[in-house]
């Protein structure tokens, strides 16, 4: 019997996470796959999953070439996860795992689910071992393949980045850093880094009160996480709560976050200034989320289940001084962190999704009161939600009455030029903000 702290059996893995493949396949979100996995093996399934999905386009066009007829979807799943993982690294990385081991797991993991599959799997990813090298060298040459996201993403990058659009699909495939807010009333970056220094924790200081890991760590391992002293953020997501404040609005300035789940801005905006804060969000699940953020974080705030698009059912008419709108979005911006949004979104989605922001802009603006300012923002490369966005808006209205701000970021790239932080000249290039998009909108 296995020692108690053993580490879980890699067929064991392997399965979980070919089931997790499975889902994203089928349409489902990888963090509600990740939900049903059992706890004790959600960590290394949740590895397995983002890598087989970082590199399932390679993997895909290898199996098409193997198996030209597809298999049953939890057969392909699990013949889809082994590739991926056998794909060739980096050049100075090593492999995930030794060829023969992955191999005899992967057998092991069908003969857990489906014995009478295991035979064929031993035979395809045997082949690929034998014919390695002349079926990488045929798949990379297809798009899909090269750089892992589908065909029609490729195509909308390009468009939109004609100078970028290649390092910002590399950067997507990266490991994101994890990146931490320090709470701006018990404390700043440096004095947090010199805490987990103390602790064997490399950090940098990347800002007042940001703060990038050398290396990811479970939440419960960072001082005063649970006091409210710290919370988990990625630096341009940061950047909302003090373009929104500006030099300061006065204290209990009346402020709505319409789309505030799961509430890292939301607690950022408190952390920061005394407001009066009604925060939206359609989901009942996810503002509950918001809430237990602040009460981590000992602030407070009006939540509410709504949708900020219909004001009539729940706007008491007080007009707000500020506005963050934190539109839906294809999350185009943030594909290193959740790799299965380009496998899950499709091409019609960016129109809906424009068309949802807009009608949001829309309902929300007449809510601001005269000199009050408005931050739409978006976790989005894809200019249609963004710069795209902003100018069809503002040609909606009337000459005079809206002002863009020119000190807004505009879209900001998950590529190490990002400007989101002053980045600490040690850190790696990978420890660079997500993709985001922001525009500051005053009302004369």
């Amino acid at each position: 019997m296995s020692p108690p702290d053993a580490a879980p059996p890699l067929a064991l893995l392997l399965a979980q996470a070919a089931a997790a493949v499975q889902a994203v396949r089928s349409g489902r979100s990888l963090t509600d796959a990740l939900a049903a996995v059992p706890v004790p093996l959600r960590a290394g399934t949740q590895a397995l999953a983002f890598h087989a999905l970082r590199r399932l386009g390679a993997a895909q066009a290898l199996r098409a070439r193997l198996v030209p007829r597809p298999p049953a979807a939890a057969l392909d799943a699990l013949l889809l996860t082994a590739l991926a993982l056998l794909w060739p690294p980096p050049a100075g990385q090593p492999p995930p795992y030794p060829d023969h081991t992955l191999v005899d797991q992967a057998v092991a993991a069908a003969r857990r689910r489906q014995p009478a599959t295991a035979g064929f799997v031993n035979a395809v990813l045997r082949r690929y071992l034998r014919e390695r090298d002349a079926l990488v060298a045929a798949v990379a040459e297809q798009p899909e393949a090269a750089y892992n996201h589908p065909r029609w993403w490729l195509q909308r990058v390009r468009a939109d980045w004609p100078a970028q659009w290649q390092s910002l699909l590399a950067a997507a495939n990266r490991h994101p850093p994890m990146t931490l807010r320090v709470n701006a009333r018990r404390g700043d970056a440096a004095g947090y880094v010199q805490r987990l220094a103390a602790g064997g924790q490399a950090a940098w200081a990347v800002g007042p009160h940001t703060v990038v890991l050398a290396q990811p760590c479970p939440v419960g391992a960072l001082p005063g996480f649970d006091a409210g002293e710290v919370s988990v953020q990625d630096a341009a997501a940061q950047r909302a709560a003090p373009l929104l404040l500006g030099a300061g609005l006065p204290p209990g300035a009346r402020v709505l976050d319409a789309c505030a789940a799961p509430g890292g801005k939301t607690a950022h905006l408190l952390e920061l200034a005394e407001l009066d804060l009604l925060a939206l969000d359609r989901d009942e699940a996810r503002l509950e989320r918001v809430r237990q953020t602040l009460q981590r974080l000992q602030l407070h705030a009006t939540l509410r289940v709504a949708d900020a698009g219909d004001p009539q059912a729940w706007w008491d008419g007080r007009p707000f001084d500020a506005i963050l709108l934190d539109a839906p979005c294809t999350a185009s911006g943030i594909v290193r962190r959740h790799p299965d949004v380009r496998w899950l979104r499709r091409p019609a989605d960016i129109a809906a999704l424009a068309r949802e922001q807009a009608r949001l802009l829309d309902a929300l603006w007449p809510l601001l009161a005269p000199g009050g300012r408005l931050l739409y923002a978006t976790c989005s490369i894809f200019k249609a939600e963004g710069a795209a966005q902003i100018d069809a808006f503002v040609q909606r209205q009337p000459p005079g009455s809206v002002r863009l701000d020119p000190a807004s970021p505009g879209h900001l790239l998950p590529l190490p030029d990002n400007p989101a932080t002053d980045c600490a000249a040690e850190a790696p290039a990978d420890a660079g903000p997500d993709g985001f998009y922001y525009a500051l909108l005053h009302r004369p």
